[in-house]
């Protein structure tokens, strides 16, 4: 890790431990990265819905390996300067898979390592069917998330699934024993309603909360004051920019298709040169004109 990305995730952990508001727009692979990375956000998160279907094109319901996501954690990392929040899913195993995967993440230049307490094979907090994982077996793998962390500006993000198939209070007593065994952000996920989320913005006052904010998901979307409102001080976007960039691509090609043509094409198309400088070709011809000349 640069230490240019070390002090940046350190201003982002101090940020979050103070809980001041922080809206992180989801990134899934190195164009909606670079993008999202020039525009001046606090931190970005890696979506795994979105990381696995635009990398192996397959659902998020642990098909990915350890090794398919730290991957596009190092990657992300190496071409981006803001600090990132990863998607960890459930650690990719037992305990000793637990250690390794925080200091993968750590290692790559991640800032947050989100893990969860579901059963593997996971799935998208937003579908059906999610069991978890008892949740003595929940606590310890946070307990060595905790313990295996070499800087503690490398943040945990606990996440709980319980609510969907065990009920809001379940999941609420998982999240109090995660803040117990060192988790620095309570996720809980999935709350179906704005009375259920006011019962987790009151249950938990001391740590940051974090909302999942999923367009066409389980939980209400709302307004950032109201969420602040309620007690989050966190938001995740994870799915608006791959909605976004599918319905664009489906309109692009769509009209490709028809008329053979990509005139007329809505919304419209990224500028290619501006494009091509965002992707870093500015480098490339300086390069190339630097040792032309020298040649």
């Amino acid at each position: 890790m640069t230490a240019q990305r070390q002090v940046a995730n350190a201003g982002l952990a101090a940020k979050i431990r103070s809980k001041k508001w922080i809206s992180a727009p989801g990134v899934f692979e190195m164009i909606s990265a670079r993008l999202a990375d020039a525009m001046g956000f606090d931190a970005l998160y890696m979506t795994g819905y979105g990381t696995v279907a635009s990398y192996l094109g397959v659902p998020d319901a642990g098909l990915a390996t350890y090794t398919d996501m730290v991957g596009r954690v190092t990657q992300i990392c190496t071409v981006t300067e803001t600090p990132l929040i990863a998607d960890g899913d459930t650690g990719y195993g037992g305990l000793l898979n637990i250690e390794h995967t925080v200091r993968g993440y750590e290692t790559a230049g991640a800032c947050v390592i989100q893990l969860e307490d579901q059963e593997f094979p996971k799935k998208c907090g937003h579908t059906p069917g999610r069991r978890v994982i008892p949740i003595e077996d929940a606590v310890s793998k946070l307990k060595v998330a905790a313990a295996t962390r070499d800087s503690s500006d490398f943040l945990i993000m606990a996440r709980t699934d319980a609510r969907g198939l065990y009920g809001l209070d379940e999941a609420l007593k998982r999240a109090e024993a995660f803040a117990k065994a060192g988790a620095d952000i309570i996720f809980v996920e999935s709350p179906e309603s704005e009375e259920e989320m006011v019962k987790i913005g009151k249950t938990f006052k001391g740590l940051p909360l974090i909302v999942n904010v999923v367009e066409g998901g389980s939980t209400p979307v709302l307004p950032v004051a109201d969420y602040q409102a309620i007690g989050y001080s966190l938001a995740i976007y994870p799915a608006a920019g791959f909605l976004a960039m599918g319905e664009a691509l489906r309109q692009v090609y769509g009209q490709i298709l028809k008329t053979g043509s990509s005139i007329g094409a809505p919304p419209g198309l990224y500028d290619f040169q501006e494009f091509s400088r965002l992707m870093g070709f500015e480098h490339v011809w300086e390069f190339e004109k630097k040792w032309a000349d020298a040649a």
